[in-house]
């Protein structure tokens, strides 16, 4: 009796190349870079709660965002000073008691107010839901990823670094999971990454997520990423096309052909 064989729950397929200009390796998850997941803040989010917060539209913005290092913490100091009352609902709070704190393990984290990001606008704001760096960056025809914090807007991207004992690197670029989150994540109601409904973009996330990838892994290593995937889906297309035409040719034949008697 054949056994079938295991087929794990989370299969992905991986790539990986060395960098051209340093003793490093990439490591790629295709599986969500080719995936059309797209951001649903404001249009289904539920949250990061361990229950359906939709009506919150706080999307992962409750706990607060975690300050990689001090480059991070004064980037967002910079850009915070450059934000107007009329862009920043909590500007009062953020001014007088400060842009960030440190939690219970000694990270640097951004200030959390009623339950959320100081950062985060609310939906009774004039401008609605959102995060005020954002809404700042746009109006000043500058990028989003430049003004907030790291993980801010690299999410649901994430960059792991391993050194091996000759100090070779391994970088993986993957989706950010529940774990990644720490003990609560496996608590949520739902994550984005694994919902259905986030995935409902025109374009691959390498695509629409180009510059964020592009700030995570530098223009020559993208520039090799997004030609393999360009090639790899003109050659998934090109092998659809064949199979549909040799399908079309079979039915053709087949209908075309004499009754036996």
């Amino acid at each position: 009796m054949s056994r079938s064989p295991f087929t794990p729950e989370d299969l992905h397929d991986l790539i990986s190349f060395d960098d051209p200009g340093e003793d490093r390796t990439w490591v790629f998850d295709l599986t969500f870079l080719e995936s059309n997941w797209t951001c649903i803040f404001g249009s289904g989010c539920k949250g990061v709660y361990a229950e359906d917060a939709t009506e919150l539209s706080e999307g992962c913005c409750s706990h607060g965002a975690h300050l990689v290092d001090k480059a991070d913490r004064e980037n967002l100091k910079a850009h915070a000073s450059r934000l107007r009352a009329d862009q920043w609902q909590h500007i009062e709070i953020g001014e007088n008691k400060g842009l960030t704190k440190k939690n219970d393990d000694g990270v640097h984290v951004t200030r959390v107010v009623d339950g959320a990001c100081v950062f985060l606008n609310r939906p009774d704001f004039h401008l609605g839901a959102g995060c005020a760096l954002h809404v700042a960056a746009v109006e000043a025809g500058e990028r989003p990823l430049d003004w907030k914090p790291e993980v801010c807007w690299q999410l649901p991207l994430r960059r792991l670094d391993d050194v091996d004992p000759n100090d070779h690197v391994t970088s993986t670029i993957r989706e950010w999971k529940r774990r990644d989150w720490g003990d609560g994540g496996a608590e949520f109601h739902w994550w984005c990454t694994e919902a259905t409904d986030a995935f409902r973009d025109e374009r691959s996330v390498w695509q629409t997520m180009g510059e964020e990838l592009t700030e995570m892994i530098g223009a020559p290593t993208y520039d090799i990423l997004a030609a393999h995937l360009t090639k790899r889906a003109k050659d998934r297309r090109g092998a659809a096309a064949s199979k549909l035409a040799k399908a079309v040719k079979s039915t053709k034949v087949s209908i075309g052909a004499k009754p036996r008697r």
